[in-house]
C-alpha cells in the first residue's frame, strides 16, 4: 500500500468533512439531491473519459485508479547488485555463461535484455528493440496519468452543468420564496462535489501516476544501460559506479553502506 496517497486522501476528505460539520446542517450533503449531484459528477466526469480516450485503456479507468494506493514494486538496488554480479560472471565465464541465470530473473525487461545479449544480438539492434520498450512503457503510463487528470477537469464542468439543471429547476419555483433558499444550496451541491471529486480524487492521483511514470522508465534506463555494459565486457566497478549514477541520494548511502565492498 501506498502510505501517502492513502494518508493524503484521508487528510483531505477530514478536512472538508469538519469545514462541512462547523458550517451547520449537514443534511444537504447527505440526502436524495446529494447522491443524484454525485451520480452526475462521476458519471458525466467517467464517461467524458471514455470518449476521449481508447476502449482498451478506459476500461482500465478503476484499474488504473487502485494502482494510485498501490506501493510500486521496484527495486533499485537489487538490479544494480544482479546486474554486476552478472558483469563479473560474463567477465569470466564468458556471455553464453548467463543462459542458465535468465529463468531466475524476476524483471522481465531485464530478463529479456540478458536473453539478446545470449543470442548474440547486434548492440545497436538490442539498445533500439529495448528502447522501443521503454517507449511504449513511457506512452502507456503517461495516458493513465492523464486519462486521470483528464477526469479532474471534467469533473468541475459537469458539477456546473448540473448546478445549471438546478437552477433552472429553482427558477420555476419562482412562485414560492420560501422555497428559493433550499433549492439553492441544492443546486450549487453537483458544483461542491465536482471541485471535490477533481481536487481530493483525479488530479492528485493523475499528478502521482505522472511521477511514478518517470520512475518505472528511469528504472528500465538503468537497466538498459547495465545490459550494454554487460555485452560490451565493461570492468564491473566502472558499470556499478554507472548504475549508482540512477540512484537517489538516500538509496545511495544505503546501497553504499550495504556493498561488501565497503566493509
Amino acid at each position: 500500500m501506498d502510505i501517502s496517497t492513502l494518508l493524503g486522501l484521508v487528510v483531505g476528505i477530514a478536512v472538508i468533512v469538519l469545514g462541512l460539520v462547523s458550517s451547520g446542517d449537514v443534511s444537504v450533503y447527505t440526502g436524495k439531491d446529494s447522491i443524484m449531484s454525485m451520480v452526475i459528477v462521476l458519471g458525466g466526469a467517467i464517461g467524458a473519459v471514455f470518449v476521449g480516450y481508447p476502449k482498451s485503456k478506459s476500461l482500465k479507468i478503476f484499474q488504473v485508479i487502485l494502482s494510485t494506493v498501490q506501493e510500486p514494486k521496484l527495486d533499485y538496488i537489487d538490479a544494480i547488485r544482479t546486474l554486476v554480479s552478472f558483469s563479473e560472471k560474463a567477465r569470466r565465464e564468458g556471455l553464453l555463461s548467463l543462459e542458465g541465470d535468465i529463468s531466475e530473473l524476476k524483471d522481465p525487461f531485464m530478463q529479456k535484455g540478458i536473453q539478446l545479449i545470449v543470442d548474440g544480438t547486434d548492440p545497436d539492434l538490442l539498445k533500439s528493440m529495448m528502447e522501443i520498450e521503454i517507449d511504449l512503457l513511457d506512452a502507456d503510463l503517461t495516458m493513465n496519468g492523464k486519462m486521470l487528470e483528464s477526469a479532474g477537469a471534467y469533473a468541475p464542468a459537469f458539477g456546473m452543468l448540473g448546478t445549471v439543471m438546478g437552477l433552472i429547476a429553482m427558477l420555476q419555483a419562482l412562485n414560492n420564496p420560501d422555497a428559493l433558499g433550499p433549492a439553492m444550496a441544492v443546486a450549487l451541491i453537483t458544483t461542491f462535489f465536482g471541485s471535490l471529486f477533481a481536487n481530493v480524487f483525479f488530479l492528485p492521483m493523475g499528478e502521482k501516476l505522472g511521477l511514478r511514470k518517470d520512475t518505472f522508465v528511469m528504472h528500465r534506463q538503468m537497466i538498459l544501460e547495465g545490459v550494454l555494459s554487460i555485452q560490451a565486457g565493461d570492468n564491473p566497478r566502472l558499470l556499478e559506479e554507472k548504475l549508482k549514477t540512477f540512484l537517489p541520494a538516500d538509496a545511495r548511502k544505503t546501497y553504499e553502506a550495504a556493498s561488501p565492498s565497503k566493509e
